[in-house]
């Protein structure tokens, strides 16, 4: 064998300085898009610092907010991308308010048209019964974990993440997925999300392989969701789930204009129904771990939304809160809007630019602008603070860019809270770091028992 091998020897050195040119020249660019602003020096080649990304991704990003704090921006290399990490409020509005097609690579002015009927106040209003139903069940198997142990807390985050996509396939795809195909689509998702904070290598017995293989298999299976959505909502029936919404919408407008819309191939519907599924997985899962974290640590919001809630609605009505009790729950909302402002379900919303774009002068944020305390009153009706401070909001987006779904997302929010605080006559959480330690809560049921409802 290494004879055979032995004719390369004479290239090895021009292989080796081949190598080393590369990685000088990849140190070189990386240095001359850097320029002054704050960011690492030396990168590794082609991984740059994703190694730290996924092994302390916590720490990570307080690195990089801690780098932001001078200029309001700052710079890294992750998987052979350069990245600019941006901090500040005003620079962060220049980006969201940006239009230009030809800026950055982030989603199409069509798509989000298309997918408006989704989060219609009809279709918003058609949600709510399917996710408090899931939400039930899942309360009545986590009531049934701690008292089969009492004294030993459960890892809600786990539970958490599987009721979030329990409830994320009932309401994207509804009865087109079997109970079968349900606990499937599970195995395929954990794939993905194992994979998601791995290395890329795309080999065979990695997990980003098997992530890889995962998501066309999910795709595959929401395409076939859209199949089927597609001929049920040509026949006429009345929508049922949000793809129904979004394919009603879809064959109207073939029928009135004999063509498909773009990007309206059933494998396109899959790939987005993916996307969406994924945004509506994960930061909710982070949400649902802060309240609890939340108001286990601040009685005082504890009992003034139990209090509230119990006005408008009771677990021992056997009834499921209604839409117009949903809106009704003022003060809930409230909290649900700062827990999301208190901790950001996500890290960073990426933006790909696909031209140099410039950025303002460095802008230094107003002593005062970012509260530390948890107060859900900023949120009330009366402070508005999300109204009167709406530029320095910016968990959900802003301008064109704002998530589609995030009124879908607060509703999710607020039916958990409103249903978990009145089920649950204690809530003890035993912290470490939230949420890496898995959240470990221990419930004891308040009421003697939750509406005895399911799903058809």
């Amino acid at each position: 064998m290494l004879s055979n091998l032995s004719f390369l020897s004479p290239f090895a050195p021009f292989f080796v300085t081949f190598l080393l040119l590369f990685l000088f020249v990849e140190q070189i660019s990386y240095l001359r898009k850097k320029r002054n602003v704050p960011g690492p020096n030396i990168i590794l080649p082609f991984l740059g610092n994703a190694i730290s990304l996924i092994t302390k991704p916590t720490s990570f990003w307080e690195v990089q907010a801690d780098l932001a704090a001078s200029l309001g921006f700052c710079i890294n290399y992750i998987i052979g991308r350069f990245i600019v990490f941006i901090r500040n409020t005003e620079l962060s509005h220049l980006i969201f308010a940006n239009r230009r097609p030809d800026a950055f690579l982030l989603d199409h002015k069509d798509l989000r048209r298309q997918i408006a009927p989704n989060f219609t106040h009809r279709a918003l209003s058609t949600y709510p019964a399917l996710q408090q139903i899931i939400i039930l069940q899942h309360l009545r198997s986590w009531e049934r974990l701690s008292s089969e142990s009492p004294g030993n807390p459960i890892y809600f985050r786990l539970l958490a993440r599987d009721m979030n996509l329990e409830t994320s396939q009932i309401v994207f795809v509804g009865r087109y997925l079997s109970h079968e195909a349900r606990e499937k689509f599970r195995d395929d998702y954990n794939l993905f999300n194992t994979g998601l904070m791995k290395l890329p290598f795309d080999l065979p017995g990695f997990a980003f392989r098997n992530a890889r293989l995962a998501v066309e298999r999910l795709v595959e299976t929401l395409s076939d969701c859209a199949t089927q959505s597609k001929k049920r909502m040509s026949e006429g029936d009345e929508p049922s789930c949000l793809i129904n919404f979004w394919m009603q919408e879809t064959v109207r407008e073939i029928a009135e204009s004999k063509t498909a819309p773009p990007r309206s191939s059933d494998v396109e519907i899959g790939s987005y129904l993916f996307d969406f599924l994924f945004a509506a997985q994960d930061a909710s899962t982070s949400s649902l771990l802060w309240v609890v974290t939340l108001l286990d640590s601040h009685p005082d919001v504890l009992q003034r939304v139990r209090e509230k809630v119990s006005r408008i609605w009771s677990p021992e009505s056997d009834t499921l809160i209604s839409a117009e009790q949903l809106r009704e729950m003022k003060y809930t909302q409230a909290v649900a809007r700062k827990v999301i402002r208190y901790q950001p379900p996500a890290a960073l919303v990426p933006h790909i630019a696909m031209k140099d774009f410039p950025l303002t002068e460095p802008y230094t944020i107003p002593n005062g602008t970012i509260a530390d305390r948890f107060e859900p009153e900023r949120f009330s009706e009366d402070r508005q603070e999300e109204v009167i401070f709406k530029r320095n909001y910016l968990a959900l987006g802003a301008g064109p860019h704002q998530c589609v779904g995030q009124r879908y997302a607060l509703n999710h929010l607020v039916l958990f809270i409103a249903m978990f605080i009145t089920g649950c006559d204690e809530i003890m959480y035993c912290p470490t770091i939230c949420p890496k330690d898995g959240c470990r809560i221990s419930l004891y049921q308040r009421c003697p028992r939750y509406p005895n409802l399911t799903l058809n």
